[in-house]
């Protein structure tokens, strides 16, 4: 069991748009086995490939005790307007702040034997769904959030200890 550390805001490879994997590479597979082992923790929802360190378009999930992962996902479809939800980050600890979500999602992408995975759903997973794949384009959900609390963001984020 590999739990890796998680790569905090300021790091470069969280704002570095994740390439596509080979489902078949050795190395892919190690790296399914660490997002799995990492999201596996307590308080986890989801955790991008690069927030262990690896520009690689995977993340791996754990919502509602459903436990998986995917691979070269894409976000194909969201429904409803977005609605502001309390979201949080591993990569941005200890806080959160009102963010807009749309209330369904769905994902595409494939596992290590090359065959079709499909996510989605609404709550957390329609969250988690968007949140993984922004990081996976590299982006930071603090990036979306309205002027006014995006400043008080990275006002806290500065203050912040780990920063």
């Amino acid at each position: 069991m590999t739990v890796r550390d998680i790569r905090v805001f300021g790091d470069p490879v969280l704002r570095t748009p994740g390439e596509p994997v080979d489902p078949a590479a050795a190395s892919t597979r190690a790296l399914v086995e660490d997002l799995v082992d990492t999201v596996r923790l307590p308080g986890r929802a989801g955790v991008a490939a690069c927030q262990i360190g690896v520009a690689a378009r995977a993340f791996s999930y754990n919502v509602d005790g459903e436990v998986g992962y995917v691979l070269n996902p894409e976000l194909v479809e969201v429904r409803g307007e977005p609605e502001l939800v309390d979201e949080g980050c591993l990569s941005v600890p200890n806080l959160g702040y009102p963010t807009p979500r749309h209330p369904w999602a769905r994902v595409e992408g494939v596992d290590l034997d090359g065959d079709a995975v499909v996510l989605e759903g609404d709550g957390l997973m329609a969250q988690m769904l968007q949140h993984e794949c922004a990081h996976l384009d590299g982006r930071l959900y603090v990036q979306t959030l309205d002027k006014a609390v995006r400043a008080q963001a990275m006002a806290d984020i500065r203050a912040s200890a780990w920063f």
